[in-house]
C-alpha cells in the first residue's frame, strides 16, 4: 500500500478506536455499517457522473472520496485495506495461472 493509503488507513482505525470529538470519520463510525456503506454508494455515483460529465480532477477528487468511505466501511465491518489487496493479489495469480 502507498504510503498515503497507509497513513490514512492508520487515521481511520486511530478515530475508530479513539474517538475524537468533532471527527468526519468518528461520526460515520457513530452511524453505522448501513450509512457509511450508503455514503460509499453516493461516492460511486459521484464518480460515474464525474467520469460521464466533469473535469479529470473532479474524477480524481471523487474518487479520492470514494477510496477514504470505502476504507472507513472495510474498517467498521472489522476488515482490512490489506484485506482487499490480498484479493486483488489473489485474482492476479490466478490469471498469471492462466496465461501459462
Amino acid at each position: 500500500m502507498s504510503e498515503t493509503l497507509n497513513r490514512l488507513w492508520e487515521i481511520i482505525e486511530n478515530r475508530r478506536l479513539h474517538p475524537k470529538e468533532g471527527s468526519y470519520t468518528v461520526s460515520l463510525f457513530h452511524k453505522g455499517v448501513g450509512e457509511i456503506a450508503k455514503k460509499v454508494g453516493e461516492e460511486a455515483v459521484e464518480v460515474v457522473v464525474a467520469a460521464l460529465h466533469e473535469s479529470d480532477d473532479r474524477i480524481v477528487y471523487e474518487t479520492a472520496d470514494l477510496v477514504y468511505h470505502v476504507m472507513v466501511l472495510l474498517s467498521a465491518r472489522g476488515l482490512s485495506w490489506q484485506d482487499v489487496e490480498s484479493e486483488l493479489r489473489r485474482r492476479f495469480d490466478m490469471r498469471r495461472g492462466e496465461s501459462r
